[in-house]
């Protein structure tokens, strides 16, 4: 199937949805920028004069952390405290079809959005909220961040290496906990065409990273094994192997015998596997440092540049530990047009497109993230707020 990536010949699947989002910082943020991906009107609902917190991130009200997760959003200012911005907010309520929000318990209720109010006003809503450790139990009001959310799920010890640990990596358990929460929208919105009734979405950041660690669970249910950092790569042979320039590059190896046998030519020691601890998978799971030990000394005597050239010749599974700077100089990343930009309210807007094409057809159009308040003329029909 060729694709287009210069025309579209259908809206998106969710044009025509609208989605009211009173997120902050990423969970929240990042499940309305997914459905705004896929089409769907959301209004970012933000406190006056400040905003989202994640705006100033960086001094200003457009820190990079904000942008990330609020493109193709439209913001209004509204404090739902104070009755008149109450009745605006219902009003835009009244005629939505998502509102999300990712309060701490019971902050919604004491700002009027609460489920039970807004699915008074609106039965068709779809109502996702999001915590930390979920709306009732003994954790239900215990403070929850994206670190906090990957260690208590049994998540973060698989990242961290045991022998200088540290936090490493972005914010999986945010970014994860916006991905179901979105999932769970769009099936609620499914269901709704069938029964006219919207639904109370809820998920937790907890429950989110918990899923997402469900191998690790499997292995304890079926294997009574508890997995730690280097469970995954051992069983995939997965490696990192630094080069004569500095630069790293990584191989995953998995079972097929073909592959290690042209890694064997690769570096040029085609009798490498007679060896007992390339003998065969189990042995090299089982002997994994000490295929790392041998493998080492012999990539870090040629720049990188050289082994890849050399292992994709022989179709060993490899890439480049690149950076995002290298990702967009990639000729398979200009090909599918992973870049994309707009004119943006701060100057050129750059950012990464959707993943998910419709038809063969790559969505290539993005706004920029709006500056605070900037719709409330056009949505609420009072002045924006002043730009920073």
């Amino acid at each position: 199937m060729s694709t287009n990536a210069n025309s579209q010949s259908g809206a998106l699947p969710l044009a025509g949805v609208t989605v009211l989002e009173m997120g902050t910082f990423i969970t929240g943020p990042c499940a309305g920028m997914l459905l705004a991906d896929l089409g769907a009107r959301v209004i970012k609902i933000e406190q006056p004069g400040s905003g989202d917190p994640f705006r100033a991130f960086k001094g200003t009200l457009y820190s990079p952390h904000f942008q990330t997760w609020n493109r193709n959003k439209q913001s209004v200012t509204l404090d739902t405290r104070g009755a008149d911005d109450l009745a605006a907010f219902d009003a835009l309520v009244a005629q939505a079809d998502v509102f999300i929000q990712n309060f701490r318990p019971g902050v919604a209720k004491k700002l009027g959005v609460d489920w039970e109010r807004l699915h008074a006003i609106n039965p068709r809503l779809v109502y996702a909220s999001i915590s930390g450790f979920g709306a009732t139990g003994p954790d239900a009001d215990r403070p929850a961040f994206d670190t906090v959310a990957q260690a208590a799920s049994g998540f973060l010890r698989l990242l961290v290496n045991p022998v200088h640990p540290r936090v490493v990596g972005p914010a999986i358990g945010d970014m994860m906990t916006g991905f179901y929460t979105a999932q769970g929208a769009l099936a609620a919105l499914l269901q709704r065409a069938t029964t006219g009734q919207g639904r109370l979405v809820e998920t937790s950041m907890f429950e989110a990273m918990a899923h997402f660690n469900l191998d690790d669970f499997t292995h304890l249910f079926a294997a009574d094994q508890v997995m730690d950092a280097y469970s995954r790569p051992h069983v995939s042979q997965s490696y990192v192997f630094q080069c004569s320039d500095g630069l790293w590059l990584a191989l995953h190896m998995s079972s097929p015998p073909k592959f290690w046998e042209n890694l064997a030519e690769a570096v040029g020691q085609p009798d490498m596997l007679q060896l007992p601890a390339f003998a065969d998978r189990n042995a090299r799971i089982a002997h994994y440092e000490d295929v790392v030990a041998h493998l080492a000394p012999i990539f870090a005597s040629r720049p990188r540049a050289e082994w890849l050239a050399t292992l994709r010749r022989l179709e060993v599974p490899s890439a480049p530990v690149a950076t995002s700077v290298e990702v967009l100089e990639d000729e398979q990343a200009k090909h599918l047009q992973l870049q994309i930009s707009t004119p943006g309210p701060m100057g050129e807007f750059r950012t990464i497109r959707s993943p998910i094409s419709f038809d063969g057809q790559r969505s290539l159009s993005v706004t920029a993230p709006p500056l605070l308040g900037q719709d409330n003329e056009a949505i609420l029909g009072r002045r924006a707020e002043a730009a920073e």
